[in-house]
This record gives C-alpha cells, structure tokens and sequence, in this order.
C-alpha cells in the first residue's frame, strides 16, 4: 500500500548531500518518489517503504534522520525547537572563528609580521597555530566530519571543499613553522588567519541563511493556527470541551460566537455568520443554518450552532490543505532538477580545477610558488561551494506556496507551479466559473396590473425544474394563488386553470401551442436572448400577462478579473455545453476571444487537446464533474474550490474562493516566483563562473591581485544568504488581482 513518509534530516548542508540522499533512497525498495528539500532539511517519500528502511538507507549514504510524528502542529514545533538550537550553536561557532581570525587579519593588514622567521616567533606562531586547530575542532568539527563521511561514501559535497581548504591552510603553516628550511625565506606565510576566519564566515553565512530560512514557514505556521485546540461536544443531555483529536466522526457539538470551527460539520441547529475568509479569502462572513456545510479553523462571528461532526482529524478540509501545502513546499519544479544534477557533479570537477590551478601556480608562478599555489587551492575550493545553487529553487518554491496559500490557491506540486507561469491560453468553463451556477430572475417585464407572485408560486411550487426555482425565489413568501386542473407539459411549461381560464407559464412552444400572441414582450424577448438569458413567459386565457429573463447571473468580480488576465497577455477560451447563442452573448458581454459551446462532457478534453496541438500551452479552470476530464488534459487544470471534490482532484490548482480574480493572483504569483528562481540561479551560476577563475589568479598577470581565501570564504557565505534573502522578498509580493 502506498504511503507518504516525511523525514527530518540531519547533516545536510548543500546540493550535493541532496543528491546523495536522494539516490539512497532511491535505491529502496519500494520508493515511488523520494524527494530532498534543502531548504527545510526535510524528505518527502512515497511509496511502500517503510520509514525504518529509509532511515537506514540515508544513515548508509552518511548522513542521518528520523521520522516525524504526523502532528503537523507538534512538528513544525519540533523543527523550529531544533533550528533555534542549531541557530545558537553556529553564532558561537561564528564567535570562535572570528574571534581569533579577525585579530589575526588585522594585524597582517596592519603591517604585523605574518612569517616566523626567529625562534620567538615560531614559537608564538606556534601557539597561535595550536588555537586554531582548537577552533577549528570546535567551531568547524562539522565541516571535516562531513567531509570523512563523503570520503568514506566515495562522495564529494561543501564540506568537503571547507576541509580541504582550510585543512591545506593549516597543514602548510604548520609546515613552515617546523620545518621552516624546507621552504624559501619569501615561502614562510603563515595562512592561520585564513583557517579560521573562513570557519567562522562560513558559520556566519550559515547562521544569517538559517534565520532568514525559518521565515518560510510562516505561511504553514498560519494554517495552523487556524486549527481550535477543543470543542465543545453533546453527549446525551451533557454539554462539555474536550480535546479536538477525541471527537469523532457523528458527534453533536456546539458552537458559540467568537469560537473557531474545531471540525468539519453540518448545522443541525441555529443560525449564525461565519466567516471563511482565514480558507477562502471570501471577505463577507456566510450566513449559516441547518443543512449548510462548516469547515474547520473558520470562524463564527454571530449566533449558535449546533452541528455534527462529519470530518475530523486528517479527513478536514484544512488538514487536507495543509498536507497539500507542504507536499507542494518540498516539491521542485524541473528548473530546480536541473539545477541540482548540475550541482551534483560540481564539487568533482571544481576539485579537479583547484588541483589542476595550484599545479600551474608551483610550476608556472612567480615567487613564492608554494604560497601561490596554496592560495590558489585554497580560494578556489571556497569560492566554489555550490550552496547557493543547491538553495536557488527550494527556497523561492516554498515562499511562493506559501504565497500562493495565503492567497486562497492550493498548489499541488513545484511543476504545476512552473508549468502555470507560461501558459498563453485560459480555458473557461461557464457555469460556476464565470457565472453563479444558479439560475435567477434578472428581469421582469409585465402588462398587467394583476399582481402575479401568487400565480407564479401556485404554478411553480410542485415543479423541480431548475428555472421553477429562480422563479419561486423571485416570488418570494407570497400566499399561492388557488388554481385548478394543474399539468406539466413537457418540454414546453405548466398549465392550470384559474377562475374557468387556462394560466400557462413556460416557454415559446407553449404559447404557440395555446395561440398566444407575444408581440408585446417581442422587444423584451429579443433583448434578454441577446443578453444570454431565457425567456419565460406569463399569460392567462390568450392575455400575455409578463416576460421573465431568467439566467445564470455572471459574478460580480469576474469582469475585472478577466481584465486583469488579459493584462497579463492570455488568450480567454469559454467552453460551454450551453447553446452557442447564450455562450455567446456572455463572452460578448465578458470580451472573451473565443467561444467553443454546446460541447457535451466527454469532448472537453478533446477540445482541450485540440488547442494543444495548435501549439498552445492552455490552462482550464472549471468546476463541475463534467470538467474533470478537461481539468486532467489541461497543461495546468484549476478548480474552483466551491466545486466538487472530482474536479479538485483531478486538478493541479484549487482555487478556494469562487472567484477568477484568484485565478489572476495563482498566475501572478507562479510567474513571481518562478522569475525569484531564474534570479537565484543567474546569481548563483554568475558567482560560481566568475568567482572560480578570480580565485584561479585570472587578474594576477594584469593587476598583481590574488583573492584572499579569507575573501573567497565571505563571498560563499554572502552568496548563500543573499539568495535566501531574494527568495524571502517573494514574501512582500502583492498580487495582481484583489483576491
């Protein structure tokens, strides 16, 4: 049976450990979809393995993990309890490193001797010598155990560049102070200072990383907080607050104003406001009474209910929401694989580069060529640790979900994510999408003084036509009028007879078959159809008596968010099974470019190909069951969230207000973030390509300059945070509509 575990890892610090543990697991048995999140340090895995395997399999690769607990709440606690303590351990790590490094630094920049050229000096040296390994034990034993453990896998990641370089640093001076014949007065550098400040700027940039990291989770954090801690349920005559996780599925509970909604349910009893807007965005609260649906984590803002419990613990809407959320965060778009394989095999060949330049530095160079070529090596190893590029994609992914959730759209994975940030053409479906999906009277155009409500709730009480219904709402609570005879004729109306005279309300068909002379609704019937919207006529013996327009009104906000996708450059598709005229007075009325209408459910999909194959990259929005098969065969398929659980299942994107402005927001934000990533890459590959050869010595012929390994530390730091920062900016992104 397939499962999804999630894992903590621990001891993983840049692309290279990702891939690692990625093929360990991988290499399981029973391992669908294994997945590493760099910026979380979690992993996501489907499958039928089991959660024991996979930790063994990722302690056999070098590193190590454990299982999460299944609470999101006690989780996300834990993680954070563990990222604060790893926080504090690497300032004081930072402390240490810099506290030695930045002394040493400037007393080299002050004109402090740096060699041991007499015996006082070695020995003091010396000493100096034995506090940085001190340091380095204390303050960087990660980086050199993380090393041994790649070795030891026949692997290569940052820490392995960190060791060698600082390593060689310390090795080489410590060399010169025991042996210091070996070496060429002009050889004598001491590279102390270069140890452990790059321990500790590499601390630092991982501290500030770390700090900035933990914003990502607001988004989830907030999810969770909608969650009620208890409820107040009905057993018998007994009312009394138990823990949420204790009620169970058909328990009565009661709720109060001001309370959050603890489970799902259906109101029973009372009426009251909620307000869903924490899930939906919906500003305007709902009025709820019996029969209506609640969602846990909303909020009732008036009146008493009392409802039963019909989805509890990981079977709510919000818990759903909330794994959707976070399978979605550690999910990478196919820009971020690239980018990760790319990685992979960076710190080999970046190896091989920094061996191959300090070899042409000692033959090549000038004097001293030892020092230059332990200079070379040393930055070289530094500058090119890829973690900016391992934590380009992961960490812009998981603010923009998080972005896109507050929003009220639920994203299913990082490629529907990409894939929505360059579509051309938005497929619309009608019913529920651009309209209301309920029929109402939008006009009435009478020519009589009689007054008809009670004729049209006589005639329409017994029918269950969806336009009877319109027709009931718009009479209102008005008495029934007493009629005789009543008939349903099929196709065409009602007939009864009122006072002797026949009372008809229907369609054309049926005044034409009762000779009913329509020329004065003639001006109003011409204007509704052009409008999209039915007729339906009133008359009693051959008097027409009125014309109602009844149609699916068009939402409020739909205009202005069609504008806005517009704007944006898409091309608007409606894909209607209704009549091609009423499909298309609605995208006149809407300046959608294209109608496709009277389309039966099953050749949705085949519409949907059709527009593919014109080299198209289309996304569907829909709501009903019928749209499910579009939704599926669509580059990205949207539901709406007020839709069946069918369409939201067979979509990439659920929308969870009714509304397309959300639609304009989903789309504005997967470009904004999919352009953060293209930034983090761009940064982080402009860095790698141009810091390498800097650190090579490129300028050296030209200026006389060579970059300082206590540089090339700084910069690798700097480059980590900054693309950590760019990827927070997406946190402040407003969106293009007003959802």
């Amino acid at each position: 049976m397939s499962q999804h575990v999630h894992l903590a890892l621990l001891g993983v610090s840049c692309a290279g450990c990702v891939r690692a543990i990625e093929k360990a697991l991988d290499g399981v048995d029973g391992v669908d979809q294994a997945q590493v999140n760099l910026a979380d340090r979690s992993a996501h895995i489907d499958g039928s393995a089991d959660s024991a395997t996979l930790i063994s399999a990722i302690q056999a690769a070098g590193y190590d993990a454990r299982e999460l607990s299944g609470d999101d709440e006690s989780d996300l606690d834990t993680q954070a309890q563990a990222e604060a303590a790893h926080l504090k351990k690497l300032w004081w790590q930072c402390g240490a490193g810099l506290a030695l490094g930045v002394p040493l630094m400037l007393w080299g920049l002050l004109g402090g001797e740096m060699m041991a050229m007499s015996p006082t000096s070695r020995l003091v040296w010396g000493l100096i010598g034995l506090v940085t390994l001190a340091i380095m034990v204390l303050a960087g034993g990660h980086f050199y155990r993380g090393a041994f453990k790649a070795f030891g896998h026949h692997q290569a990641n940052m820490d392995t560049l960190i060791a060698l370089g600082t390593g060689a640093a310390w090795l080489y001076s410590m060399a010169v102070l025991l042996l210091p014949q070996s070496f060429p007065g002009e050889a004598r550098h001491l590279y102390f200072e270069a140890s452990v400040m790059i321990v500790g700027l590499i601390n630092l940039g991982q501290a500030l990383e770390a700090r900035a990291r933990g914003k990502t989770s607001q988004a989830l954090r907030r999810l969770l907080d909608l969650k009620a801690k208890t409820a107040r349920v009905i057993r018998g005559k007994q009312e009394s607050d138990i823990p949420v996780a204790a009620v169970a599925k058909g328990d009565k509970l009661r709720l109060r104003p001001g309370e959050t909604v603890p489970v799902d349910g259906e109101v029973v009893e009372g009426s009251g406001l909620v307000n869903e807007s924490m899930l939906t965005g919906e500003p305007l609260a709902q009025e709820k009474a019996a029969g209506a649906s609640l969602k846990a984590g909303t909020l009732l803002e008036k009146g008493t209910l009392v409802f039963t419990a019909t989805g509890v613990g990981k079977d709510t809407a919000l818990a759903r929401i909330i794994e959707q959320v976070k399978k979605a965060q550690g999910s990478r778009p196919s820009i971020g694989r690239l980018a990760d394989n790319i990685a992979a095999v960076f710190v080999p060949v970046v190896m091989v580069l920094a061996l191959v330049a300090a070899l042409v530095w000692y033959n090549l160079g000038p004097a001293p060529a030892v020092s230059h070529a332990l200079v070379v090596l040393t930055s070289v190893l530094i500058i090119a640790c890829p973690c900016a590029l391992g934590l380009a994609t992961p960490m812009s992914v998981m603010v923009g979900v998080g972005k896109a959730a507050e929003a009220g759209v639920l994203i299913r994975n990082g490629e529907a994510l990409q894939t929505l940030s360059h579509i051309d053409t938005l497929v619309l479906d009608k019913t529920g999408t651009l309209t209301e999906g309920k029929p109402q009277v939008v006009e009435v155009d009478t020519f009589t003084d009689t007054d008809i409500k009670p004729l049209v709730k006589a005639l329409e009480q017994g029918s269950e036509h969806p336009l009877a219904s319109a027709l009931l709402e718009w009479a209102g609570e008005v008495d029934a009028a007493a009629l005789h005879d009543f008939d349903t004729l099929a196709g065409k109306g009602v007939k009864a007879s009122l006072d002797g005279a026949p009372l008809l309300l229907g369609n054309h068909k049926l005044m034409a078959q009762y000779h009913i002379a329509l020329d004065a609704g003639e001006s109003a019937t011409n204007a509704m159809m052009e409008q999209g919207a039915t007729p339906v006529y009133l008359a009693r013996g051959d008097a027409l008596l009125a014309v109602f327009a009844v149609a699916d009104p068009i939402k409020h906000d739909t205009q202005a968010a069609l504008d806005g996708l517009k704007k944006q450059g898409l091309r608007l598709v409606l894909l209607s099974g209704d009549r091609q005229g009423t499909a298309e007075a609605v995208a006149r009325k809407l300046g959608i470019d294209e109608v496709i209408a009277e389309v039966l459910p099953e050749q949705k999909a085949e519409t949907i190909t059709r527009l593919q194959s014109e080299g198209r990259s289309v996304a569907m929005v829909g709501d009903g069951i019928n749209d499910a098969p579009a939704l599926a065969a669509a580059n990205v398929g949207m539901a709406m969230g007020t839709g069946t659980d069918v369409a939201m299942e067979s979509a990439d994107l659920t929308l969870m207000r009714g509304s397309l402005l959300v639609v304009e927001d989903a789309i504005a934000i997967s470009r904004a973030t999919i352009g953060n990533i293209k930034q983090n890459l761009f940064g982080a590959f402009i860095y790698n390509s141009l810091g390498i050869p800097l650190a090579a010595g490129l300028l050296y012929p030209f200026t006389g300059w060579l970059l300082s390994p206590v540089v090339a530390g700084a910069a690798m730091a700097l480059s980590s945070v900054t693309v950590v920062s760019n990827a927070n900016r997406l946190r402040f992104f407003k969106g293009a509509g007003k959802a």
